[in-house]
């Protein structure tokens, strides 16, 4: 094995240098808690700190003392009161039920009631309660049996110690007018009506309704409309392909009529027809349909 390395004669080792940590002297390896729940502790010289890790073994653990950081097992906290070792006590609900706070931890111990009984409230005797049976319309029903009122299953009824209590089947909210509703045979709840078929198109702003395949024009000559199947109105506008200079506009007629004759400054001159121009009385003028 190799040689640890040897001092020389007359030298020694330099003792571990001292911690100085808010005014107070430490010594090397010493171990304190700060205020705030940290442990330091000097190693060669430097304070080292982190905070206090609590290892906590119970489930019920008491909060940390004064003065202390971890919580503490000698004792039990459940449901925000505080327990002493070993004592024995009964949940504010617990219909008999006792437990007991052991090193931090709560044990509970509920009564187990045969078939035909019940927990009852009172420590003395935990199941001397006995359902009662029900007697409805002429039928026995036992303690928590559900049944349907009339066979219908729009009444659920249960019978709960002795007293039959029954709740009608919530029905859903329905967003038609009253006139459109309807209860159908072997339902519980009412149902909206399906809406009668269009036999035509209704137009709100006039009032108008028309039958389907009907064909107008909405007040534009170029634009036509027609009433469709499923009670929608369909329109599309006419495209004019035919230009000419001086075309006549016909009140009335969407494109204008370039065969009948021309329109010179608001009057209207037959084919082959001349005139003279209004902006020289030296021109004569004629209307040509091509």
């Amino acid at each position: 094995p190799p040689s640890s390395p040897s001092l020389s004669p007359g030298t020694s080792i330099p003792p571990s240098p001292r911690c100085w940590h808010r005014g107070i002297s430490r010594e090397p390896g010493a171990r304190w808690t700060e205020p705030g729940c940290r442990s330091c502790m000097c190693q060669e010289g430097r304070v080292l700190c982190d905070a206090v890790s609590c290892s906590i073994p119970c489930s019920h653990p008491l909060p940390a003392p004064a003065g202390g950081c971890c919580p503490t097992c000698t004792g039990c906290l459940h449901e925000g009161v505080a327990r002493a070792e070993g004592d024995v006590f009964s949940p504010s609900d617990g219909n008999c039920t006792i437990c007991v706070c052991l090193a931090g931890n709560v044990s509970c111990l509920s009564p187990e009631c045969p078939p035909g009984s019940c927990p009852s409230p009172s420590p003395s005797d935990c199941c001397s309660c006995h359902p009662e049976k029900c007697s409805f319309r002429g039928h026995t029903y036992a303690h928590g049996a559900r049944f349907s009122l009339d066979g219908d299953g729009c009444t659920t009824c249960v019978c709960q110690g002795g007293e039959v209590e029954c709740s009608f089947a919530p029905c859903p909210v329905l967003d038609c007018p009253q006139h459109q509703r309807h209860l159908r045979p072997g339902q519980c709840c009412s149902s909206c009506r399906e809406p009668p078929a269009p036999a035509g198109c209704f137009l709100d702003d006039n009032g108008v309704e028309f039958p389907v395949g009907q064909l107008w024009s909405p007040g534009d000559p170029c634009e036509l409309c027609i009433c469709q199947a499923d009670g929608s109105v369909s329109c599309k506008r006419t495209e004019c392909l035919e230009t000419c200079p001086y075309p006549i506009r016909i009140p009335g007629q969407c494109c204008p009529d370039c065969s009948a004759g021309c329109t010179y400054m608001g009057r209207v001159f037959s084919n082959n027809e001349t005139f003279p121009s209004e902006l020289d009385p030296c021109l004569s003028c004629i209307c040509l349909v091509r």
